[in-house]
């Protein structure tokens, strides 16, 4: 039995259903000082247990689309709404309040706090938010992501995989509306990388999480149900059911304009 205090068969709560789109941007551009535009105009509407891709060439846009779609930064124009709530326009106090309610976070550096257990470090943010830790959820999630019995130890004494996975049940622990993943798999080498990838998969379809990941492998674009593809600050593409192949070869042909 682990510290949770559970067995090993813990009911799995099911995600509160939602109604709308877990995103949805509409007509967003960000224009850097300098009259750089990063995004010209995207569209993108990201409906609940999906798992969504965003791949493109250096300097597409990629990555500001996930910063302005997650909170991390405002558009200079348009609408940003995540689990139908507007962000666009407020200031940061309101978007950190409701990127800590609503969004989860995973990053290719797994940001795990050394000087804690594994344990402490999901539920950290949870703890500095003010709230308590639904166990029989974080229990059914350590065990599906295979780290029940790392919880006690520090994130040195795990692999690098290891600690990716425990990001991930960090990023899920307070049940957010949407996961957003950047370049997840791009500290881990390939073994760990799939198991990431099988493990993002899965959560999304075992258990109806959103996940929007944003990555420049197309091998790993390929474990999403939606590829979106963009460049010069627009979504050029957007394919359903991706293989590795296509994208590759789409990106290369981006890359010869």
């Amino acid at each position: 039995m682990s510290a949770w205090g559970l067995g090993r068969h813990a009911a799995v709560r099911a995600q509160p259903a939602q109604t709308g789109p877990a995103v949805a941007l509409t007509q967003v551009s960000k224009v850097y000082e300098g009259g750089v535009r990063a995004l010209d105009d995207v569209s993108l509407t990201v409906w609940p247990g999906t798992f969504v891709a965003v791949m493109g060439p250096s300097g597409s846009g990629k990555s500001t689309l996930m910063h302005c779609a997650a909170g991390l930064d405002s558009p200079t124009s348009g609408s940003v709404r995540v689990d139908g709530h507007e962000i666009a326009g407020l200031d940061e106090t309101r978007r950190t309040e409701l990127r800590r309610d609503r969004v989860g976070f995973v990053f290719q550096a797994y940001n795990l706090i050394p000087s804690l257990t594994i344990e402490d470090n999901i539920t950290l943010p949870l703890r500095l938010a003010g709230r308590s830790p639904d166990r029989e959820w974080v229990h059914a999630l350590v065990e599906r992501v295979g780290i029940a019995g790392c919880l006690g130890r520090r994130p040195a004494e795990l692999s690098g995989g290891q600690q990716q996975r425990a990001a991930v049940v960090r990023a899920l622990a307070a049940k957010p509306a949407v996961v957003f993943a950047d370049e997840p798999t791009g500290a881990l080498d390939l073994h760990s990388a799939h198991q990431v990838l099988r493990l993002l998969r899965g959560l999304v379809d075992e258990f109806h999480q959103t996940v929007v990941m944003v990555t420049h492998d197309p091998a790993a674009a390929a474990w999403a149900h939606q590829a979106v593809v963009m460049a010069d600050g627009r979504v050029v593409e957007s394919l359903e059911a991706p293989t590795a192949a296509w994208l590759a070869d789409r990106l290369i042909t981006l890359g010869e304009r």
